[in-house]
C-alpha cells in the first residue's frame, strides 16, 4: 500500500505551496506597514505590536501544519483500498485472541481495551501486546481506554501500573482544585504513552449535578460554567503531551438512564441544552479535543425517532453549530441503547449515514461487512468514506501515530 507513495508526493501540485508563501509575505507586509505607521512608538505599543507578530506568527505555523497535515493524509487516502478505508473507521473492542492478526485482516482503525486487557498483567506483557498490534496493522492503530478517573479507570486499577487508582475529577477538584486536575491529566498521559496508548476516552463533559443521575459520578459535578473550565483544563493539558482527547457524551447526558441495558428518552428541551449542555463542549472543541463522542440517548427535540449517535440532526448541530472538524465517533454499538431498536446489520450503515467517522463496535467483523455490502449497493458512497478516513488520518498523524513528513 505504501510503495506508490514517494510518487505521489513528487506529484503534489506546486500552487498550493505558492498560494501559502504568498500569504507569508502578505502577513509580512502588514506587519512592516503596521510598524512603519508609528514612527514613534511608546514602549507599550511596542509590545504590543511585538505581541501581535508572535501571534500572528505562530497562527501561520499552525496553519502550516495543519495543511501539511492534510496533504499528507490525502496521500495515504488515495493508495488505500476500499476494504482498508472501511477498517479505519472502526475502533473495536480488543479481541481476547488473535487481536494482532484480526487488526491486519480487517485494517482496523484501532482497539479499545479495556479492564481484562490489563488485570494481573505486568507493564512490559501490556507494552508487548500492543506492539505487536501496531506491528499487524498497516496503518499504525488508535489504541484506546476509558481512564476517566474514579468509577472508570481501565489501567490503573492494575497495581502493577499505579500503586492506586486515579481519582475521581470531583475529588481531585475538591482536593486541589484545577492545579490538581491539570497535574493528574500529565500524569495520566505519561502512564498512558508509556504503555503505547494515545487515545482516552475522556474527559466527562456532561452536566450533571444530582447524586441520583446516572452519569452524575463520571462527571465534574459542576455547572456549565465550571464543567467548561474543567473540560478545557483537560483537553490542553491531553493535547501538550500529544494524547488523544475525547469529550463525551454528546450532547449531553442529562438524567438519563444506563443506555448499556436499555432505551433513554431525554425529554429536555433544545433551549434547556443549548443554555447549558452543550457550553462544555464548545470549551472543549476550542480548546483543539480530537474527538468527540455521542450518546445513545434519543433526544426527543432534536429527533423523536433515532438515538442521538445515528441521528443526523444531531450531527448536523455538532458540525454546523458548534464548528467540530474533528473525528466524531459513536459510543459502542453493541449497547441496547441502539440494538434495542435497530436490527445488527443497519446499525453501523445508519452510523455513517448519521455523520459518524469512528465506530465504536465489539461485533467489528460483521459490522465491517455490512458496510461493505452498504457501499457496494450504493447506500453510501465511497466519497462519504473518504470524508471520514480523511479525518481519522489528520487525527494519527496530529498525534504522531503516524509520523509526519
Amino acid at each position: 500500500m505504501h510503495s506508490n507513495r514517494n510518487a505521489h508526493r513528487r506529484r503534489r501540485p506546486l500552487l498550493l505551496m505558492a498560494l501559502f508563501l504568498v500569504v507569508s509575505i502578505g502577513i509580512a507586509a502588514l506587519s512592516i506597514n503596521r510598524w512603519q505607521t508609528h514612527t514613534q512608538p511608546d514602549s507599550s505599543a511596542r509590545l504590543t505590536a511585538r505581541l501581535y507578530d508572535e501571534q500572528a506568527g505562530s497562527a501561520l505555523d499552525a496553519q502550516l501544519l495543519r495543511f501539511r497535515t492534510s496533504r499528507q493524509a490525502q496521500v495515504i487516502l488515495s493508495d488505500m483500498t476500499l476494504e482498508e478505508k472501511i477498517g479505519q473507521m472502526f475502533i473495536a473492542r480488543c479481541p481476547m485472541e488473535d487481536a494482532a492478526q484480526k487488526a491486519a485482516d480487517q485494517h482496523l482503525g484501532g482497539y479499545l481495551l479495556f479492564g481484562r486487557d490489563f488485570e494481573g498483567k505486568s507493564r512490559e506483557s501490556i507494552i508487548t501486546d500492543i506492539q505487536s498490534y501496531q506491528a499487524a496493522a498497516s496503518i499504525p492503530l488508535f489504541i484506546g481506554v476509558d481512564e476517566e478517573g474514579g468509577t472508570v479507570n481501565r489501567v490503573s486499577t492494575n497495581p502493577q501500573l499505579r500503586a492506586v487508582p486515579f481519582w475521581s475529577p470531583q475529588e481531585l477538584y475538591a482536593e486541589g482544585g484545577f492545579a490538581l486536575i491539570r497535574s493528574d491529566t500529565e500524569e495520566k498521559c505519561q502512564l498512558l504513552k508509556s504503555l503505547g496508548i494515545n487515545l482516552n476516552f475522556a474527559p466527562v463533559a456532561d452536566l450533571s449535578q444530582d447524586p441520583n443521575d446516572f452519569i452524575y459520578a463520571r462527571s465534574f459535578g459542576q455547572d456549565a460554567a465550571m464543567t467548561g473550565t474543567y473540560v478545557a483544563n483537560v483537553v490542553e493539558v491531553m493535547k501538550q503531551h500529544q494524547m488523544g482527547s475525547v469529550l463525551k457524551h454528546f450532547p449531553g447526558y442529562g438524567n438519563n438512564p444506563d443506555t448499556h441495558t436499555g432505551i433513554a428518552i431525554d425529554r429536555r428541551s433544545c433551549d434547556a441544552i443549548a443554555e447549558a449542555d452543550l457550553l462544555p463542549f464548545r470549551r472543549g472543541i476550542e480548546s483543539g479535543a480530537t474527538m468527540v463522542l455521542v450518546s445513545h440517548n434519543i433526544v426527543s427535540c432534536m429527533d423523536e425517532e433515532r438515538p442521538a449517535s445515528l441521528s443526523v440532526p444531531v450531527h448536523t448541530l455538532l458540525r454546523d453549530t458548534l464548528g467540530f472538524d474533528g473525528v466524531i465517533v459513536t459510543d459502542d454499538l453493541d449497547m441496547s441503547g441502539v440494538r434495542d431498536l435497530f436490527p445488527d446489520e443497519d446499525i453501523a450503515v445508519l452510523a455513517i449515514q448519521a455523520g459518524n467517522d469512528l465506530l465504536c463496535c465489539s461485533d467489528f467483523e460483521a459490522q465491517i461487512g455490512h458496510v461493505r455490502s452498504a457501499v457496494e449497493r450504493g447506500e453510501i458512497s465511497e466519497e462519504r468514506i473518504d470524508a471520514s478516513v480523511l479525518r481519522i488520518l489528520e487525527a494519527k498523524l496530529s498525534l504522531g501515530i503516524i509520523e509526519t513528513e
